[in-house]
């Protein structure tokens, strides 16, 4: 009897992590591999096309650009935990392209921060964005039918990937017309904010989010507001282009940006 169960509860332990290690990738999800010069490397590129995709060959999407790709669709190969993007935008019959950038592992810093902190080095951030505007966007324009006007694209990602988001709309308002800025690293650099003072008007729509309870040493909340106040100085909050929400004991990890991305989606659409 003890034999049967200690077998049993073998199996069972095989088949839980058969299970843990299968795809949670929608059958909307594929990938591919693009030469990145600008960063020296080669990225995988995950791809969410719309269930809607196939069945209109005439008809244009708009696109999502969104970092740190390992995260958004498959439980496999996230950090802790998927936003579970293409179940979200399954059961909305979401109009999107979604174009997720996998993160260069011990060279995220690097790629995602606009500007050099002290302690943590980064600041490469141009070089990432270039891949993205001149290398990747061109290759994602002329093989899926895309809608290609800043109006139509937007750039989305949380925490460092919120920083270079919000970088990304400033700088380049002819490639990217909206932006998801979730639990931005705004305390990566004062620069940001100098950079935000100086902007031209932005007609940029951006969708901020970040919880209460992210972290004890860095005031996510506070910086955020802040950023928030600078952008309303840049233009007339009467254009309705901004949008804040803090959500009450939301962390800093994947299940507050998983519940959180249809509805920043829905509203920057």
């Amino acid at each position: 009897m003890l034999k049967i169960t200690l077998i049993s509860v073998l199996l069972f332990l095989a088949a839980y992590k058969l299970t843990a290690q299968e795809s949670t990738a929608s059958k909307q999800v594929s990938s591919f591999t693009i030469e990145a010069p600008q960063l020296k490397t080669t990225k995988k590129i995950w791809v969410y096309l719309p269930k809607s995709y196939a069945a209109n060959p005439e008809k244009r999407y708009q696109v999502m650009y969104m970092h740190d790709a390992q995260n958004l669709f498959d439980k496999k190969t996230s950090f802790a935990g998927e936003w579970e993007v293409d179940e979200t935008l399954d059961r909305l019959n979401a109009d999107v392209i979604v174009i997720g950038i996998e993160h260069g592992n011990d060279k995220r810093i690097d790629e995602l921060t606009p500007f050099k902190n002290e302690k943590y080095g980064g600041g490469h951030a141009d070089a990432y964005l270039d891949f993205i505007i001149n290398t990747l966007k061109p290759y994602v324009d002329k093989n899926y039918r895309t809608k290609t006007k800043a109006k139509n694209t937007t750039i989305f990602g949380s925490s460092l990937g919120g920083l270079v988001s919000f970088y990304a709309v400033l700088k380049y308002p002819e490639v990217f017309g909206k932006a998801g800025v979730f639990s931005p690293s705004f305390w990566f650099t004062k620069d940001i904010y100098e950079m935000m003072e100086k902007a031209p008007k932005t007609k940029a729509k951006i969708y901020f989010l970040c919880g209460d309870s992210e972290s004890k040493d860095d005031d996510v909340v506070g910086d955020m507001e802040k950023m928030y106040r600078l952008l309303d100085e840049n233009r007339c909050y009467c254009l309705h282009l901004s949008k804040k929400v803090i959500v009450k004991g939301g962390e800093h990890n994947e299940k507050l940006w998983r519940e959180n991305f249809e509805k920043a989606y829905l509203w920057l659409k």
